[in-house]
């Protein structure tokens, strides 16, 4: 254990901060599968909706530091491109 006040206090924030963002990539990875369940289940509608609450838990996640913008870029883009993919194939 640290025997300085600021380096106890250094301690107990990053385990704060360790489960704050274990839970924010939980919420990521959870948000991802439901849009790859609504794609496998072939429903686009309830694939745009989930794409939409995804887009916007990676956003914060990417604005408060639990992951780097452009890889909350890359996901949106990456199932984006599914979801296109999807419906084109369907409606053609």
């Amino acid at each position: 254990m640290a025997n300085i006040k600021s380096a106890a206090k250094r301690v107990k924030l990053t385990e704060i901060r360790t489960l704050r963002n274990r839970a924010r990539k939980t919420a990521i990875r959870n948000a991802i599968r439901r849009v790859e369940s609504a794609l496998a289940s072939d429903n686009p509608a309830a694939a745009e909706g989930a794409f939409r609450v995804a887009c916007g838990v990676l956003d914060r996640a990417a604005v408060r530091g639990t992951i780097h913008r452009n890889k909350a870029a890359r996901k949106k883009s990456q199932l984006w491109k599914r979801i296109g993919h999807h419906q084109s194939a369907h409606t053609g």
